[in-house]
């Protein structure tokens, strides 16, 4: 199939965009990759000291001729995608043995839950525990005794953190190994009712509580399709997880199977093999562009808007907000899944999943068929889904057709004609907005502006009444070198009580909104941000304003905008308290929203 035109020119100026530095960055990781195996240039006491605890396995360690293998762990019990991994060490060390490998944890790495920290104040730390995740799997990879690393995390910044450290490394061979989601539990549309109930003080604690309990009930991802699951989606197009690997539950035979199997991956694609697969040449432009198409596809969540490009930079390629608007034109939504929809990630997988999403796109000319991938030559393999037979892994054809057209629909069928995220730019700066769970109707909302500087002060004023007509909410002094871009999800449940009331409403900032937001529009990621004098520091109530995601705008109808002077705020409180003192030099570096929101690249 030909490759679609949008998709081959977007790519095209990704790939010229990023000439120098990907070239740059391909010069470093070849020279990395000519010293040899790593081992081979450590002294006897560095070996020593490596290898003293490894009982058995110090002979073939010595003799450094069979594939060693790293782990870089997420592992912590709060979290729970991560808690299935408490066992994963011994059981890899045990499928390396039988592979003629061995394998060690080379560190952990730290995995906050946003789910506990939001409205919290721990939620200004969230945003750069990404960066701190890259340099502490930077600190487990410094051992330079690795010929092979696999890297252990599902969750929001885990990720994408994990995947800067991972193309910093980007000489070693990489292979992402999930968890996969719990199982089905109440859901997310009660849990929603629920939510909003509360909100307007028709429903007691004891009952939030009790519906909260019963969404969140085990080990795994959380079933919405949240910025966790949009994660695992993305490793599977971006050629870094096994095929069929993303979505399938904790504790079952193929789950355990498919981690083996990402084991014994590993150990045959390192440089002393005939296979040999480094990350940095997959981590291309092609496979950030398969990601982006995945996540247009899919209706997934914001958060990666910021992620990708940060990402991205670590292998030397430069994304920008128009190659995402761009593509998302160019791709259908193929997916209803929570909240663009009732059903869950374990009712997408039934109906077809990832692998029949791949073999649509593929068939259309979405994807790079011809990228590099940990699998194989390409994205073929990615066509089909893991099976396990009398105990043994395979991998047969993915599903043609969907089990469930509400979930999953063709290429050609698809339940809109683009992936739903916008770019806005206007007089109120440059910002993305996602519609694919918004309806048509709120696409365009004109009204006037009440500003606020801080979340809780929008929940008073609605507990208050003080929203009674048509509004545009501002929460400004929300982006990274503010506050550490909290998400504001916990504003969520007001305004969709307010919409429900018949009122237009609007949400623009320069935070975030979580990949589990969806119906109310929100235009964010805002830059420049307003503690940076953006133009959302010279909003005042009252301001007209315009939030536009047909014609791609965002602006103030208010002749004096441009003359009048930008408001300063007493950002003193988000520096103590939680951590976040620990977090100041982050604040003071870090990059603007529509570059990544970078501290580390």
């Amino acid at each position: 199939m030909t490759l679609n035109p949008t998709i081959a020119r977007v790519t095209d100026r990704i790939r010229a965009r990023s000439a120098a530095a990907r070239g740059s960055y391909l010069a470093r990781m070849e020279q990395a990759v000519a010293k040899g195996p790593a081992r081979s240039h450590l002294t006897c006491g560095n070996q020593a000291h490596a290898y003293a605890a490894m009982g058995a396995d110090k002979e073939a360690l010595a003799a450094a001729r069979a594939p060693h293998i790293g782990i870089v762990t997420a592992y912590n019990d709060m979290l729970s995608a991560h808690q299935p991994f408490e066992r994963y060490p011994d059981l890899i060390r045990d499928a390396a043995r039988k592979a003629g490998a061995t394998a060690q944890v080379a560190g952990g790495v730290p995995a906050m839950c946003d789910g506990v920290t939001q409205g919290q104040p721990g939620m200004e730390l969230s945003l750069f525990s990404r960066d701190v995740i890259a340099l502490a799997a930077g600190v487990a990879m410094s051992h330079n005794t690795f010929d092979a690393a696999l890297y252990l995390g599902v969750c929001d910044k885990i990720v994408p953190g994990l995947i800067i450290a991972a193309a910093t490394f980007g000489h070693v061979p990489s292979v992402f190994v999930p968890a996969g989601p719990m199982t089905s539990g109440l859901t997310n549309d009660e849990k929603s009712r629920v939510r909003n109930a509360y909100a307007e003080g028709k429903a007691s604690r004891e009952e939030l509580m009790a519906a909260e309990m019963a969404s969140y009930h085990g080990p795994g991802t959380c079933t919405f399709y949240g910025t966790a699951n949009t994660n695992q989606m993305l490793m599977e197009f971006m050629g870094l997880h096994l095929p069929g690997a993303s979505f399938v539950n904790p504790g079952t035979p193929l789950r355990e199977a498919l981690t083996t199997a990402a084991v014994e991956r590993a150990a045959r694609i390192t440089a002393l093999g005939n296979d040999f697969r480094p990350v940095g040449e997959i981590l291309d432009e092609r496979a950030y562009v398969n990601g982006i198409v995945g996540l247009m596809a899919t209706g997934g969540s914001t958060n990666l808007v910021l992620h990708l490009p940060a990402m991205a930079r670590a292998s030397g390629v430069i994304l920008d907000l128009q190659d995402f608007a761009e593509i998302s034109e160019a791709v259908p939504l193929m997916a209803k899944v929570y909240p663009n929809g009732l059903a869950d990630v374990n009712h997408f997988h039934a109906a077809g999943g990832l692998q029949f999403l791949i073999n649509e796109l593929l068939d259309a000319g979405l994807l790079h068929e011809d990228a590099k991938t940990v699998a194989g030559d390409g994205l073929a393999p990615y066509r089909n889904e893991a099976t396990l037979e009398e105990g043994r892994l395979g991998w047969r054809p993915g599903p043609r057709t969907t089990l469930n057209d509400k979930i999953l629909r063709p290429a050609g069928e698809g339940f809109a004609a683009s992936g739903g995220l916008k770019l806005l730019s206007g007089n109120l700066g440059r910002g993305v907005i996602k519609v694919s769970a918004v309806a048509p109707e709120r696409h365009v909302v004109e009204a006037p502006a009440r500003v606020f500087h801080d979340q809780e002060a929008v929940k008073r004023a609605f507990k208050a009444g003080e929203f009674t007509s048509d509004v545009v909410v501002v929460v400004r002094f929300q982006g990274p070198s503010a506050n550490g871009m909290p998400e504001l999800h916990s504003l969520t449940p007001t305004l969709s009580v307010l919409q429900d009331r018949g009122l237009k409403v609007a949400l623009v900032t320069d935070g975030r909104m979580s990949g589990a937001s969806g119906k109310v529009p929100a235009a964010i990621h805002v830059a420049p941000e307003a503690a940076k004098g953006g133009p959302l520091a010279r909003l005042r109530d009252g301001d007209l304003v315009r939030v536009d995601a047909v014609a791609g705008t965002l602006g103030v109808l208010a002749p004096d905008f441009d003359s009048r002077a930008p408001v300063v705020a007493d950002l003193s409180a988000n520096s103590f308290g939680i951590g976040r003192e620990l977090f100041e030099v982050f604040r003071q570096q870090v990059g603007s929203a529509d570059t990544g929101a970078g501290v580390v690249v």
